[in-house]
Order: C-alpha cells, then sequence, then structure tokens
C-alpha cells in the first residue's frame, strides 16, 4: 500500500499518511523504525505495511518493504 506523508514530527517519529482514497492513517514509533529510515519530508510518498488500522511498518516508495 502507498501514501503520502501528512505529518511527521522528528522529535517522536511518529506523524500520519494521507491514503490515496484521502484516509489518514497514523504511525507510531515503532513503525517508522521498521522501515529503517531518519527522517521523512511532508508530501514525500511512502510504502505502508498495515494490520487493520494500524501501520506497523513506514518506508520510502523507492525501497522495499522489509520481509515479515
Amino acid at each position: 500500500m502507498q501514501g503520502t506523508v501528512r505529518t511527521y514530527d522528528a522529535e517522536t517519529r511518529s506523524g500520519s499518511v494521507l491514503l490515496d482514497d484521502g484516509t489518514e492513517l497514523l504511525f507510531d514509533t515503532a513503525a517508522f523504525d521498521a522501515g529503517g529510515l531518519r527522517l521523512l519530508r511532508l508530501g514525500q510518498r511512502v510504502n505502508l505495511a498495515v494490520e487493520g488500522e494500524r501501520i506497523t511498518v513506514i518506508t520510502l516508495s523507492t525501497f522495499p518493504l522489509p520481509p515479515r
């Protein structure tokens, strides 16, 4: 699944993503850390692993999602 970064707090390493249908999903520190990123920019396109309504991994759209 893909989305666009809507908000990002560098101190907490958490934020929110807008899906293509306009749905907003929040991501926490664990999801950010699972993607191996160092920072995100607003408007950046990202790949997401989602379980239910929860983002479990967020990474750049050019990076593959890590194996589960």
